[in-house]
């Protein structure tokens, strides 16, 4: 089985924060983490310095290789600093834009 991971903190969200499955939005200073396994990666964010790890919307996503899950951690990175409650980016788009509020 191969793996591999990358960790990236001090990564300060855009406006909007991001949006994870447990508690919703995040904002601030960040700590994202990407975990390569089996064919997919996975995604957390933590307040950097925090002990709590949240699920990022949309992960885990289906990654071939190791070349090919750490430019995906770079892409996620990306997201994290653009906000607007970014989600797990799919590979060759734009993050995913917040649902719009209702009426």
């Amino acid at each position: 089985m191969n793996w591999a991971s990358w960790t990236t903190s001090g990564v300060y969200a855009g406006t909007g924060g991001v949006r994870t499955e447990e508690v919703g939005i995040l904002a601030g200073d960040l700590t994202v983490h990407t975990t390569w396994s089996d064919g997919q990666a996975s995604v957390a964010v933590q307040y950097s310095g925090s002990s709590d790890w949240f699920t990022l919307a949309g992960s885990p996503v289906p990654c071939l290789s190791e070349e090919e899950s750490r430019a995906f951690h770079q892409s996620v990175v990306e997201a994290v600093r653009a906000g607007d409650g970014a989600t797990v980016p799919v590979a060759g788009s734009p993050p995913e834009p917040p649902p719009a509020p209702a009426p």
